[in-house]
C-alpha cells in the first residue's frame, strides 16, 4: 500500500470480503494478513469487527471448520486445539465435534493406528516409542495412547 495515501474502509473492506468469500478465516488470521498488505492494525479493528457483526467473519465457525478437517484428516485434540490458539480462537467443543465425525477419541486415534500400522502387535520397546511418538505428534495426549495400547494388549 501507497504510505503516503489514507487507506480507505472500503478498500479494507473489499481485501476483507476477498479473503472471506475463499474460506472461513478466524480475526487474528485477518489481521495479520491485513498487516502484511500494508494497513495499521488501528485501521483494520473496526472494519473486522463490522464484519463480525454482520456475520461475515466468525471465529467459532473459522474453529469448527478447522477442527473438522483435522479430524478427519487423523488428528488428535492436543494438536487441534494448539492451531486453534495459534490462529486466536481459545473456544471450541471438540469433544462434541468428534463424537459427530469419528464417535469418540479413542475411536479416532484407533483409526489414525490402524491406518499407520496394519500389524497391530509391538514388538519391542522401540517399537512402542516409535508408534508412541507418531500418535503424539499426530496430536493425542500420552494418556489416549497408553489407553489405545491398553486395548490393544
Amino acid at each position: 500500500m501507497d504510505e503516503t495515501a489514507e487507506p480507505s474502509v472500503a478498500d479494507i473492506k473489499a481485501l476483507c470480503l476477498r479473503l472471506l468469500t475463499r474460506r472461513e478465516h478466524s480475526q487474528q488470521e485477518l489481521l495479520q494478513k491485513l498487516r502484511l498488505k500494508g494497513y495499521s492494525k488501528q485501521d483494520c479493528l473496526p472494519v473486522i469487527e463490522v464484519l463480525t457483526q454482520q456475520n461475515w467473519q466468525s471465529d467459532s465457525r473459522y474453529a469448527e471448520i478447522y477442527a473438522r478437517s483435522c479430524i478427519q484428516r487423523g488428528y488428535g485434540p492436543v494438536f487441534i486445539q494448539y492451531n486453534l490458539r495459534q490462529h486466536g480462537v481459545d473456544d471450541i467443543d471438540l469433544d462434541g465435534l468428534v463424537q459427530e465425525i469419528a464417535g469418540s477419541w479413542a475411536e479416532q486415534i484407533e483409526q489414525v493406528y490402524a491406518k499407520k500400522y496394519s500389524q497391530k502387535a509391538i514388538t519391542d520397546k522401540n517399537d512402542w516409542a516409535k508408534r508412541s511418538r507418531f500418535l503424539l505428534q499426530r496430536g493425542f495426549s500420552q494418556i489416549m495412547v497408553n489407553g489405545l495400547f491398553d486395548a490393544l494388549k
